[in-house]
């Protein structure tokens, strides 16, 4: 009866070991399983933010290719403008025309009794030669008189393509109509079309300059 009793009690130990190592070999799997899981969901993570970084790399190469093409038509414009100003001043009568609008436009923005115009050296007498008109077509638009002088000791770089540059007040009130002048402001009103175009209209955008 005793080695009866021995013998169970020795299968019920085996039995409980054999238990708790099936317990404890499932619980390894478990970890292992969990580790492997774990691994390749890092690694898929870790394959989706590539790709999302690819792709925002193309994103920003395809902006920034974008941007290049709007630069160059832009600079096409200027210099289509520029070529088209010099061709301007090369054909003197469309220049004398130039100059008058010019002179006209800068007494309009200063509406001030006294003005002296300043210019490139070589353009003095083409200056002189539209000061008359140029005043009297300022006068039939504000109503108001000028008295208009060219300065004969300060002159615009001879390097600069044309135009003129008014003074007033001492030189406290100046508006500069050099042909490079406007060509700036031109650049300048294309720059909010550029932008449209890149990247459309924005609704919270107030300011397009």
């Amino acid at each position: 009866a005793v080695v009866s009793t021995q013998s169970t009690g020795e299968v019920e130990i085996l039995a409980k070991a054999d238990e708790e190592f099936n317990i404890e070999k499932g619980r390894l799997v478990e970890q292992e399983k969990q580790k492997i899981r774990a691994f390749y969901e890092k690694k898929e993570k870790n394959a989706e933010l590539q790709k999302k970084i690819q792709m925002s790399n193309l994103q920003n190469q395809a902006r920034l290719k974008l941007l290049k093409q709007r630069e160059d038509h832009l600079q096409v414009v200027v210099d289509k403008t520029t070529n088209k100003l010099k061709g301007q001043v090369v054909d003197i009568n469309k220049y004398r025309d130039m100059l008058q609008g010019l002179i006209t436009q800068g007494l309009c923005q200063l509406l001030e009794p006294h003005v002296t115009i300043q210019c490139r050296q070589m353009d003095i007498q083409l200056v002189e030669g539209v000061i008359d008109a140029a005043v009297k077509k300022y006068t039939e638009l504000s109503d108001l008189e000028v008295t208009v002088n060219v300065d004969q000791k300060t002159f615009l770089a001879s390097d600069i393509t044309g135009g003129v540059r008014l003074v007033a007040k001492d030189g406290r009130m100046v508006v500069v109509n050099t042909l490079e002048a406007r060509l700036e402001q031109i650049i300048k009103q294309k720059i909010p079309e550029v932008r449209t175009m890149l990247y459309g209209n924005n609704p919270n955008r107030r300011f397009f300059d």
